[in-house]
């Protein structure tokens, strides 16, 4: 088969298109032919050698990638023999391997596709999909709510301006340039602002004509998401899950929470999984139906399997839009 290696940590040049042996599966285990593998921004920090949420580096020479969809093709000893030849997606967990033509993984993992439902949209829906269900349970939208979105144009932004639309919020979604904030309109936002124009968050206030915010869903931190909080009204939530935009979470005092009558929590790691009844096979279910009755609709920004390392610069760089997927 043919697979992403990488043999050294460092820039995405390092990203390797090459021909390797066919992996084979153990006990409980099935390999899936593989038709769409999903790119996080997590991998770009493993492909330096940050190890992020894991207890050390990925080790050396690695096949990178945790979400795939694609086709059972051959089952380990003791697998229920109706996986084979099943559409099937999964997120493979802290165990790399998605990158490639070939990947295996548990039986345990495996969520059957409806016909309907494309290999990409689901890959999208199992790491995107479930973290945009697991950051939603803790708020509550509904018509009285105005919700801020920075990355709107992102893979999970994408969906938090469907779900706040479909509970009758008003939306603003923030983005960066006339081609994205094009995409967040079509989306669905009440109002798609350009935020590298400094005078953005004059623009919002004009438009919502004296209401205030009352949520920030915000995952770039730094000056935008400082920007976007101060939009927020007495009563108003932050949310946390991501600082893109900043080098770290953006963080207050008990004081200042105090001084402006807001709430802010990091909403990742062990926090959402336990509110999701600790398993987040129910937030992947939740967000696979979402997708399949078309309540929620990922975006897709497709790449060549071989042309990995391209997409990890145009994710680095922010050249793309929605869930980046590698298609073999």
């Amino acid at each position: 088969m043919h697979a992403i290696r990488l043999h050294a940590y460092g820039p995405a040049e390092n990203l390797t298109y090459e021909r390797t042996p066919d992996p084979v599966p153990g006990p409980g285990q099935v390999r899936i032919k593989v038709a769409a593998a999903g790119v996080h921004v997590l991998d770009t920090a493993l492909r330096e050698g940050d190890p992020g949420p894991f207890p050390a580096p990925v080790e050396l020479p690695t096949v990178p990638g945790r979400e795939v969809a694609g086709t059972v093709d051959a089952l380990g000893e003791g697998t229920d023999p109706a996986w084979l030849g099943k559409r099937v997606v999964a997120h493979i967990g802290m165990a790399p391997g998605g990158y490639a033509e070939l990947t295996v993984t548990e039986a345990a993992r495996l969520h059957a596709l409806p016909d309907h439902l494309g290999e990409a949209e689901a890959v999208a829906m199992i790491g995107t999909g479930r973290t945009t269900l697991g950051i939603l349970q803790f708020t509550e939208l509904g018509p009285e709510s105005v919700a801020i979105v920075p990355a709107a144009a992102g893979g999970i932004g994408t969906l938090l301006v469907q779900y706040a639309k479909n509970a009758g919020a008003t939306v603003i979604g923030l983005a960066g340039g006339p081609r994205k904030t094009a995409l967040v309109r079509e989306n669905g936002a009440d109002l798609a602002v350009d935020y590298t124009r400094p005078e953005w968050p004059e623009e919002v206030r004009a438009y919502l004509g004296g209401r205030a915010a009352t949520i920030v869903f915000d995952s770039v931190g730094g000056d935008t998401g400082r920007a976007a909080v101060d939009l927020l009204g007495e009563g108003g939530h932050h949310l946390v899950f991501g600082w893109s935009g900043g080098g770290e979470p953006l963080t207050f005092t008990e004081e200042e929470l105090a001084a402006r009558g807001i709430r802010s929590e990091g909403v990742l790691g062990p926090v959402m999984i336990q509110k999701a009844g600790g398993d987040v096979r129910n937030l992947e279910l939740a967000a696979l139906e979402a997708a399949a009755s078309g309540t929620l609709r990922p975006a897709v920004h497709r790449f060549p399997l071989a042309e990995a390392a391209r997409a990890h610069r145009a994710l680095e760089t922010r050249g793309t839009t929605g869930k980046v997927v590698l298609v073999p």
